[in-house]
């Protein structure tokens, strides 16, 4: 996490039916020992055919309102000394979430379907959100199951590009939930065994390519060494990597990307892994970006 990071409080953004996505993210701020930050967004202008006061003659600021102070009392009955405040925003949340982004040391928005944002296409405000945000975003889905009961943090790693902040915020992860850290890398070329008399030496649908396995258990080394204390498993399996990382988060606590690098989420383009996991991961997914400096 960069430093001036975690000086904000944590920042969600969530609407009416979300309740379970505010929690999260109060639980997150918990094991930050920040502050929460509940966003909520006021359509603006107004739908067209709707004036201002509803019928029970509350403005949608009110509205908002009680919606954040139902939320804040929610959060409260589980941490109770969670510092929390209210900000209502105008219009799309996405802008303000990024300019919230700035200061904030995680951004929590749920994920598309029932609770997402009203009026906007499937997903696109938790999408945009990954995709430009300057701080790790994690998109929660509607929990459908109980929480795994082995403590397992996944991350997408592309061994030919290892990102040590991602890196990091997985090993910090893990470490904060006393889980083990699984380390996915999908490699989809076949691995080259080495020169035979007619040139390399192809595998064929080996389960394990063993020179990325290699590779990447190289590159964990120094992680391990430093970390003693983790569990730190490396997978490396010839597939799509996308594929690999939606299968190994059905049972996970959380899945890790990065929003760079060839298996990063390029700009909004969904064909990218982070994209295609974001939608269809089993697990809650955070997104981290690269640090500043390399923007």
């Amino acid at each position: 996490m960069h430093d001036h990071h975690t000086a904000g409080p944590v920042v969600v953004g969530a609407v009416e039916a979300q309740e379970q996505v505010v929690l999260r993210a109060a639980e997150e701020a918990a094991r930050a020992s920040t502050g929460l930050r509940i966003m909520h967004a006021v359509a603006w202008p107004l739908p067209s055919g709707t004036t201002d006061a509803g019928t029970d003659g509350a403005t949608h600021a009110d509205r908002a309102e009680r919606v954040i102070t139902r939320f804040t009392e929610a959060v409260h009955r589980r941490f109770p000394d969670l510092a929390v405040e209210p900000d209502i925003v105008s219009g799309s949340p996405v802008p303000a979430l990024i300019e919230r982004s700035v200061a904030a040391p995680l951004i929590v928005v749920g994920h598309r379907g029932k609770g997402g944002f009203p009026r906007l296409p499937l997903g696109s405000v938790s999408l945009q959100v990954a995709t430009h945000s300057h701080c790790p975003v994690l998109v929660v889905r509607p929990r459908g199951r109980a929480e795994p009961r082995v403590s397992r943090v996944v991350v997408g790693v592309d061994v030919d590009d290892m990102q040590p902040h991602v890196m990091e915020f997985a090993l910090h992860a893990a470490a904060a939930r006393d889980a083990s850290l699984e380390v996915v890398h999908g490699s989809t070329r076949p691995d080259i065994l080495g020169t035979g008399p007619t040139g390399p030496l192809l595998v064929g649908h080996e389960k394990r390519p063993s020179a990325a396995q290699d590779l990447l258990e190289e590159r964990l080394a120094p992680y391990r060494s430093r970390r003693a204390d983790l569990e730190i498993r490396a997978r490396v399996e010839l597939g799509r990597p996308a594929g690999l990382l939606v299968d190994s988060s059905r049972d996970a606590a959380l899945l890790i990307v990065g929003t760079h690098g060839r298996t990063g989420l390029r700009r909004l383009m969904l064909g990218s892994v982070s994209g295609e996991v974001l939608h269809t991961a089993a697990c809650p997914v955070v997104v981290v970006p690269p640090p500043e400096t390399e923007e």
